[in-house]
């Protein structure tokens, strides 16, 4: 179905949820984007590559692209604060719901045209939406992707674990284990396992197809068992079946830091600069054994 036909039904199908006349969908120039309050939310994929062979691609990540109307763009850590700092108020799970619903959507027809490319699409989901839908998780955005001639089982849904949300962690894993049994990938990301006993934990009850940590915090952190951890971290995830993402990768450093402590798949701006280098492992000046 072309993208305008399929832009018209999002919007009519928006119009009836919401008994609105309200059509927040757009296409301009060959691109989706959507109208939220004050804000267009459009979408930028940023591939996932094999460490060891990073010229190979296996999946895109979604990220979302945020502007005011008069295009005046904000930074990513900005979008958390258009939607609430209130993460347990049940007033505000429906606004998290939707905008969730409406990115997710967005990034299903954007990823549309690059679909021949194969892998997976990766899409991030706020764990208050998976707290506000208290059933049949997936089956609106099974919809969705349906209506795109796609499959969920190229669909990883990411959740970002985060301590404020541990007293409702086993709500999460029920709630992530309905989006498995309706065909979807599961991630979990984390900025940095600091915690390992609780983490672990999590990783364990759940056995996530895909773990990530985000390389840019772990430049900043100051930790003597850093190597020590991720190999650790690496052993569970192998353990329950799943494969290990370091993300956010901007600089050499980073990269090597992947390969040598056995990630599987790697992303970021390094990889994307015309002039990074492709390293074989043959060529890597290893200062820690990937097999560790």
């Amino acid at each position: 179905m072309p993208l305008q036909n399929l832009v018209e039904y999002f919007n009519d199908r928006f119009g009836q949820e919401h008994r609105s006349s309200f059509r927040p969908f757009l296409l301009e120039e060959g691109t989706i984007s959507a109208l939220f309050g004050q804000i267009k939310i459009g979408s930028v994929f940023s591939p996932i590559r094999l460490a060891q062979k990073p010229a190979e691609i296996v999946g895109h990540a979604a990220k979302l692209k945020v502007s005011t109307h008069e295009v005046q763009y904000l930074y990513s850590d900005e979008i958390e604060n258009l939607l609430s700092n209130h993460p347990h108020q049940a007033s505000d799970f429906e606004s998290i719901i939707n905008f969730d619903r409406l990115s997710r959507t967005v990034h299903m027809l954007n990823y549309l045209p690059i679909t021949h490319l194969q892998g997976a699409l990766f899409v991030e989901v706020d764990p208050r939406h998976i707290l506000g839908v208290k059933k049949d998780h997936g089956a609106y955005f099974e919809e969705v992707i349906g209506q795109c001639g796609l499959e969920t089982k190229n669909v990883v849904i990411i959740m970002a674990v985060n301590s404020n949300y541990a007293r409702h962690y086993q709500e999460l894993v029920t709630g992530l284990d309905n989006y498995r049994h309706r065909g979807y990938q599961i991630a979990l990301k984390f900025d940095y396992v600091a915690q390992e006993g609780q983490s672990f934990d999590l990783i364990s009850k759940l056995s996530p197809n895909y773990v990530s940590l985000s390389a840019r915090h772990l430049d900043h952190v100051r930790d003597n068992a850093m190597f020590e951890k991720l190999r650790d971290l690496k052993a569970l995830v192998v353990s329950t079946g799943g494969q290990s993402i370091l993300q956010q990768i901007d600089q050499k450093k980073s990269d090597l830091l992947a390969r040598n402590t056995g990630f599987d798949l790697v992303q970021g701006n390094y990889y994307e600069r015309a002039s990074a280098p492709v390293f074989s492992p043959e060529s890597l000046d290893v200062g820690v054994s990937a097999n560790g």
